[in-house]
Protein backbone atom coordinates (compact mmCIF):
# COMPACT_ATOMS: atom_id res chain seq x y z
CA UNK A 1 0.00 0.00 0.00
CA UNK A 2 1.26 3.14 -1.07
CA UNK A 3 1.96 6.39 0.64
CA UNK A 4 -1.25 7.97 -1.46
CA UNK A 5 -3.38 5.52 -0.17
CA UNK A 6 -2.52 5.64 3.46
CA UNK A 7 -2.61 9.42 3.35
CA UNK A 8 -6.25 8.76 1.68
CA UNK A 9 -7.39 6.53 4.45
CA UNK A 10 -5.84 8.86 7.45
CA UNK A 11 -7.94 11.65 6.11
CA UNK A 12 -11.06 9.27 5.80
CA UNK A 13 -10.50 8.05 9.12
CA UNK A 14 -9.87 11.97 10.55
CA UNK A 15 -13.22 12.97 9.20
CA UNK A 16 -15.05 10.22 10.64
CA UNK A 17 -13.53 11.06 14.57
CA UNK A 18 -14.61 14.77 13.85
CA UNK A 19 -17.89 13.61 12.73
CA UNK A 20 -18.53 11.33 15.98
CA UNK A 21 -17.05 13.92 18.06
CA UNK A 22 -19.47 16.55 16.75
CA UNK A 23 -22.24 14.06 17.29
CA UNK A 24 -21.07 13.32 20.67
CA UNK A 25 -21.36 17.08 22.15
CA UNK A 26 -24.57 17.43 20.20
CA UNK A 27 -26.05 14.45 21.87
CA UNK A 28 -24.30 15.69 25.20
CA UNK A 29 -25.66 19.67 24.93
CA UNK A 30 -29.21 18.31 24.01
CA UNK A 31 -29.10 15.62 27.09
CA UNK A 32 -28.31 19.16 29.50
CA UNK A 33 -30.90 21.10 27.75
CA UNK A 34 -33.77 18.22 28.72
CA UNK A 35 -32.66 18.10 31.89
CA UNK A 36 -32.96 21.47 32.96
CA UNK A 37 -36.40 21.89 30.99
CA UNK A 38 -37.68 18.90 33.36
CA UNK A 39 -35.86 20.48 36.41
CA UNK A 40 -36.98 23.98 36.09
CA UNK A 41 -40.36 22.76 34.74
CA UNK A 42 -40.81 20.77 38.25
CA UNK A 43 -39.70 23.83 40.34
CA UNK A 44 -42.54 25.77 38.59
CA UNK A 45 -44.97 22.55 40.07
CA UNK A 46 -44.00 23.20 43.29
CA UNK A 47 -44.17 26.67 43.50
CA UNK A 48 -47.76 26.11 42.70
CA UNK A 49 -47.97 23.57 45.09
CA UNK A 50 -46.70 25.43 47.81
CA UNK A 51 -49.32 28.01 46.97
CA UNK A 52 -52.14 25.78 46.96
CA UNK A 53 -51.19 24.77 50.63
CA UNK A 54 -50.68 28.26 51.68
CA UNK A 55 -55.20 28.36 50.68
CA UNK A 56 -55.89 25.62 52.54
CA UNK A 57 -55.82 26.91 56.18
CA UNK A 58 -57.95 29.81 55.64
CA UNK A 59 -60.21 27.35 53.72
CA UNK A 60 -60.16 25.14 56.48
CA UNK A 61 -60.72 28.37 59.23
CA UNK A 62 -63.68 29.10 56.74
CA UNK A 63 -65.34 26.05 56.86
CA UNK A 64 -65.18 26.00 60.49
CA UNK A 65 -66.64 28.87 61.23
CA UNK A 66 -70.51 27.26 60.25
CA UNK A 67 -69.14 23.85 60.64
CA UNK A 68 -67.07 23.55 63.81
CA UNK A 69 -68.60 20.06 64.60
CA UNK A 70 -67.09 18.16 61.39
CA UNK A 71 -63.54 18.19 63.38
CA UNK A 72 -62.40 15.03 61.63
CA UNK A 73 -62.40 15.98 58.27
CA UNK A 74 -60.64 19.45 59.58
CA UNK A 75 -57.71 17.15 61.20
CA UNK A 76 -57.98 14.87 58.42
CA UNK A 77 -57.32 17.91 55.43
CA UNK A 78 -54.66 19.07 58.13
CA UNK A 79 -52.89 16.06 58.83
CA UNK A 80 -53.00 15.39 54.15
CA UNK A 81 -51.63 19.11 53.77
CA UNK A 82 -48.76 18.51 56.03
CA UNK A 83 -47.94 15.65 54.25
CA UNK A 84 -48.05 16.89 51.06
CA UNK A 85 -45.80 20.07 51.77
CA UNK A 86 -43.22 17.93 53.22
CA UNK A 87 -39.74 18.41 50.76
CA UNK A 88 -37.84 16.10 49.66
CA UNK A 89 -40.70 13.78 47.86
CA UNK A 90 -39.41 12.70 44.28
CA UNK A 91 -42.60 13.19 41.59
CA UNK A 92 -43.97 9.90 41.97
CA UNK A 93 -43.88 10.23 45.88
CA UNK A 94 -45.63 13.75 45.78
CA UNK A 95 -48.11 12.52 43.44
CA UNK A 96 -49.47 9.77 46.21
CA UNK A 97 -49.21 12.46 48.51
CA UNK A 98 -51.61 15.23 46.15
CA UNK A 99 -53.82 11.86 45.76
CA UNK A 100 -54.31 12.01 49.83
CA UNK A 101 -54.83 15.76 49.60
CA UNK A 102 -57.16 15.89 46.66
CA UNK A 103 -59.18 12.84 48.79
CA UNK A 104 -59.65 14.92 52.14
CA UNK A 105 -60.51 18.11 50.15
CA UNK A 106 -63.46 16.23 48.35
CA UNK A 107 -64.58 15.51 51.86
CA UNK A 108 -63.92 18.80 52.72
CA UNK A 109 -66.08 20.61 50.23
CA UNK A 110 -68.91 18.07 50.48
CA UNK A 111 -68.83 19.11 54.46
CA UNK A 112 -69.85 22.62 52.63
CA UNK A 113 -72.27 21.41 50.45
CA UNK A 114 -74.29 20.51 53.24
CA UNK A 115 -74.45 24.81 54.23
CA UNK A 116 -76.04 27.17 52.09
CA UNK A 117 -74.63 30.23 54.09
CA UNK A 118 -71.29 29.24 53.62
CA UNK A 119 -72.01 28.54 50.07
CA UNK A 120 -72.78 31.98 49.76
CA UNK A 121 -70.46 33.75 51.63
CA UNK A 122 -67.91 35.92 49.87
CA UNK A 123 -65.10 35.16 51.30
CA UNK A 124 -64.84 31.25 50.84
CA UNK A 125 -66.18 32.00 47.10
CA UNK A 126 -62.95 33.90 46.79
CA UNK A 127 -61.11 31.17 48.21
CA UNK A 128 -62.45 28.36 46.04
CA UNK A 129 -61.79 30.52 43.08
CA UNK A 130 -58.03 30.90 43.73
CA UNK A 131 -57.71 27.15 44.62
CA UNK A 132 -59.27 26.34 41.22
CA UNK A 133 -57.39 28.80 39.45
CA UNK A 134 -53.93 27.15 41.20
CA UNK A 135 -55.34 23.95 40.18
CA UNK A 136 -55.36 25.02 36.39
CA UNK A 137 -51.67 26.56 36.57
CA UNK A 138 -50.70 22.88 38.64
CA UNK A 139 -52.40 21.01 35.54
CA UNK A 140 -50.86 23.31 33.10
CA UNK A 141 -47.63 23.04 34.60
CA UNK A 142 -47.80 18.43 34.91
CA UNK A 143 -48.75 18.86 31.10
CA UNK A 144 -45.19 20.61 30.10
CA UNK A 145 -43.32 18.63 32.90
CA UNK A 146 -44.78 14.98 31.44
CA UNK A 147 -43.82 16.38 28.35
CA UNK A 148 -40.53 17.14 28.54
CA UNK A 149 -40.24 13.79 30.79
CA UNK A 150 -41.07 12.15 27.96
CA UNK A 151 -39.05 13.78 25.60
CA UNK A 152 -36.14 13.00 28.10
CA UNK A 153 -36.79 9.69 28.57
CA UNK A 154 -37.25 8.75 24.87
CA UNK A 155 -34.26 10.21 24.09
CA UNK A 156 -31.98 7.72 26.80
CA UNK A 157 -33.76 4.87 25.66
CA UNK A 158 -32.71 5.70 22.11
CA UNK A 159 -29.70 4.32 20.20
CA UNK A 160 -27.28 5.77 19.72
CA UNK A 161 -27.91 8.32 22.28
CA UNK A 162 -28.14 5.88 25.24
CA UNK A 163 -24.74 5.47 24.96
CA UNK A 164 -24.09 9.18 25.22
CA UNK A 165 -26.76 9.13 28.40
CA UNK A 166 -24.62 6.10 30.08
CA UNK A 167 -21.35 7.35 29.79
CA UNK A 168 -21.77 11.42 31.40
CA UNK A 169 -25.13 9.02 33.71
CA UNK A 170 -28.58 11.19 32.39
CA UNK A 171 -31.55 8.89 33.79
CA UNK A 172 -34.70 8.40 33.23
CA UNK A 173 -37.32 10.82 34.91
CA UNK A 174 -40.64 10.55 36.68
CA UNK A 175 -43.46 11.80 35.31
CA UNK A 176 -46.03 13.44 37.49
CA UNK A 177 -49.13 12.28 36.71
CA UNK A 178 -52.90 11.82 39.05
CA UNK A 179 -52.98 7.57 40.15
CA UNK A 180 -56.37 7.15 41.68
CA UNK A 181 -59.09 7.72 38.75
CA UNK A 182 -61.96 8.43 41.95
CA UNK A 183 -59.17 11.37 42.47
CA UNK A 184 -58.80 12.87 39.23
CA UNK A 185 -62.74 14.34 39.59
CA UNK A 186 -61.77 17.71 41.27
CA UNK A 187 -64.72 18.72 43.26
CA UNK A 188 -66.45 21.86 42.33
CA UNK A 189 -68.61 23.89 44.54
CA UNK A 190 -70.90 26.45 42.38
CA UNK A 191 -72.03 29.52 43.67
CA UNK A 192 -74.54 31.01 42.07
CA UNK A 193 -76.18 30.58 39.27
CA UNK A 194 -76.89 32.95 36.07
CA UNK A 195 -80.05 33.99 37.87
CA UNK A 196 -78.34 34.58 40.91
CA UNK A 197 -79.19 31.53 42.82
CA UNK A 198 -76.98 29.03 45.41
CA UNK A 199 -76.18 26.37 43.42
CA UNK A 200 -74.41 23.28 44.23
CA UNK A 201 -71.83 20.90 44.40
CA UNK A 202 -70.69 18.51 41.64
CA UNK A 203 -67.35 16.92 40.71
CA UNK A 204 -65.67 18.23 37.21
CA UNK A 205 -64.85 16.02 34.52
CA UNK A 206 -61.29 14.21 34.62
CA UNK A 207 -59.04 15.73 32.72
CA UNK A 208 -57.00 14.33 29.65
CA UNK A 209 -54.85 11.60 30.22
CA UNK A 210 -51.22 12.83 30.65
CA UNK A 211 -48.30 11.72 28.50
CA UNK A 212 -46.53 8.62 28.78
CA UNK A 213 -48.48 6.81 31.01
CA UNK A 214 -51.84 4.52 30.48
CA UNK A 215 -54.95 6.05 32.43
CA UNK A 216 -53.07 9.08 33.27
CA UNK A 217 -51.84 7.64 36.58
CA UNK A 218 -49.40 10.00 38.68
CA UNK A 219 -46.42 8.83 38.88
CA UNK A 220 -45.36 7.05 35.09
CA UNK A 221 -42.85 5.02 37.56
CA UNK A 222 -44.15 3.72 41.19
CA UNK A 223 -44.07 5.69 43.88
CA UNK A 224 -41.24 5.27 45.44
CA UNK A 225 -39.68 6.74 42.94
CA UNK A 226 -37.67 4.21 39.78
CA UNK A 227 -34.75 2.51 40.69
CA UNK A 228 -32.02 4.58 38.87
CA UNK A 229 -34.64 7.39 37.62
CA UNK A 230 -33.33 10.77 37.48
CA UNK A 231 -35.23 12.73 40.17
CA UNK A 232 -35.73 16.92 39.38
CA UNK A 233 -34.83 18.44 42.42
CA UNK A 234 -33.01 15.66 44.11
CA UNK A 235 -29.21 14.92 44.75
CA UNK A 236 -26.26 17.59 44.26
CA UNK A 237 -28.55 20.34 44.43
CA UNK A 238 -29.70 20.22 40.73
CA UNK A 239 -31.90 22.87 39.34
CA UNK A 240 -35.50 21.84 38.29
CA UNK A 241 -39.49 24.54 34.75
CA UNK A 242 -38.48 26.99 32.09
CA UNK A 243 -41.12 28.91 30.80
CA UNK A 244 -39.78 28.51 27.34
CA UNK A 245 -42.33 26.09 25.03
CA UNK A 246 -41.47 22.31 24.86
CA UNK A 247 -38.80 20.97 22.42
CA UNK A 248 -39.89 20.30 19.51
CA UNK A 249 -38.70 16.83 17.84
Amino acid sequence: MDLTALGIIGIVLAILVLILLIWGIATYNSFVRLRNLVQEAWRQIDVELHRRYDLIPNLVETVKGYAAHERAVFDEVTRARALAATPGATPGQQAQQENVLEQALGRLFAVAEAYPQLRAAENFAQLQAELTNTEDRIAAGRRFYNANVRELNTKVESFPPSVIAGMFGFRRAEYFEANDPTVRARPSVSFQDTAGNVGSYAPTPPPPAGPGAPGYSTGGPSHGGEPGSFQPGQGGGQPGYPRSQPPQG
